[in-house]
């Protein structure tokens, strides 16, 4: 099984920008499609974008459509999340997971990493 670190989460202004990174373990990358979420206290993991193994096509959640921008370099294993223009309610726990669709594949999940959007 892939194994997941997210990094690159932070305080940042309303406004502001972040690039979040998701290192996966394991030779197997490349044949997922991945995918970022977010949680807040006492509310559900929700989908945030996916990007499907080859690239070709990326997904958004219609709250970030516009202003994130999902990738991916599978040489390095890694996924990005590109967000731009943040406001205070993309405050949240951001983690990448292999997605079908918009369903994380793997129940088990990374460490995530916290971006906080202040006013």
């Amino acid at each position: 099984q892939v194994q997941l670190v997210e990094s690159g989460g932070g305080l940042v202004t309303t406004g502001g920008s972040l690039r979040l990174s998701c290192a996966a373990s394991g030779r197997t990358f490349s044949t997922y499609d991945m995918g970022w979420f977010r949680q807040t206290p006492g509310k559900e993991r929700e989908f945030v974008a996916s990007i499907i193994r080859n690239s070709f096509s990326t997904y958004y959640a219609d709250s970030v459509k516009g202003r994130f921008t999902i990738s991916r370099d599978n040489a390095k294993s890694t996924v990005y999340l590109q967000m731009n223009s943040l406001k205070p309610e993309d405050t949240a726990v951001y983690y990448c997971n292999p997605v079908v669709g918009r369903r994380p594949v793997f129940g088990s999940w990374g460490p995530g990493t916290q971006v906080t959007v202040s006013s």
